[in-house]
């Protein structure tokens, strides 16, 4: 008899336990979120250096943000930071292949950097896993048309 009620009362603390667990991390989600609802809003409102702020704290909070850092790479192409954004974008295609609008970013930047065998693969890509940004199709194909693969850099 002594070693059931021993039992229950480690059962009932292990529950205790894991639900205090429980309402931690839903904080810990809801400053995430909170985060990157504060970047957003800088965002919109052009404070591009507070709203980078915020998605590096939600990043913090929740590495596997593919939004927090696509705004990161919005924010540094606003900023001419083709280096910083080109990092971002290959980190939301790291979380999320088929991110379209990374990949037409991406290719945007491979296309200026003359990066003829990179651009191609990506608009390939861009083309199996289009949704929401399929209208930007025709417009990087044209870009393209325009890289002559002669003067383009190669990746051999």
């Amino acid at each position: 008899m002594w070693s059931l009620s021993n039992y229950i009362m480690k059962k009932n603390l292990i529950i205790n336990i894991l639900i205090i667990l429980f309402f931690m991390n839903s904080n810990v989600f809801s400053k995430e979120s909170n985060y990157f609802i504060k970047g957003i809003k800088h965002f919109n409102n052009q404070e591009f250096d507070k709203s980078k702020i915020f998605f590096e704290r939600d990043l913090v909070f929740n590495p596997k943000s593919e939004k927090s850092y696509l705004f990161l790479a919005k924010i540094f192409n606003e900023k001419k930071n083709v280096e910083e954004e080109e990092i971002n974008l290959k980190n939301v295609l790291l979380i999320n292949p088929k991110n379209d609008e990374a990949i037409y970013m991406l290719t945007l930047i491979k296309i200026n950097q003359s990066d003829y065998s990179e651009a191609e693969n990506l608009i390939n890509t861009f083309t199996l896993v289009c949704k929401s940004f399929c209208s930007k199709k025709k417009e990087i194909e044209l870009k393209f048309k325009k890289l002559n693969p002669e003067n383009a850099k190669s990746n051999n």
